[in-house]
């Protein structure tokens, strides 16, 4: 059985800053591939303001060993001052997506 995998939750401001980063992550092997989904609205508090904003979600597909490399890689790419970066772990999957997953980021 593979290592654990694990999906990686992210927003970014722009399409063109998501895609730039996914690359980075997949050619680096910190990734086994990356979905880049444009157009979400996001509603939150910051600095004790209400805010607005249109973000980009990016779901990076990696596992356990790869994680923390992989959101640490992201924070030294990334514009925010405290990006979005929430990995969360896949319980079941196809077992050789699962695999594949393991195989392209070891």
């Amino acid at each position: 059985m593979p290592a654990k995998a694990y999906l990686v939750y992210m927003t970014f401001s722009t399409s063109e800053e998501a895609e730039r980063i996914g690359s980075i992550l997949v050619e680096e092997r910190l990734a086994a591939c990356v979905n880049i989904l444009p157009g979400m609205k996001s509603v939150y508090l910051w600095e004790g303001a209400m805010e607005k904003a249109e973000e980009v979600v990016m779901i990076a597909k990696t596992n356990l060993e790869r994680t923390q490399e992989l959101m640490g890689r992201v924070a030294s790419l990334h514009s925010y001052a405290c990006p979005c970066m929430l990995a969360i772990p896949v319980e079941q999957g196809y077992e050789p997506f699962l695999v594949w997953i393991h195989n392209s980021v070891r």
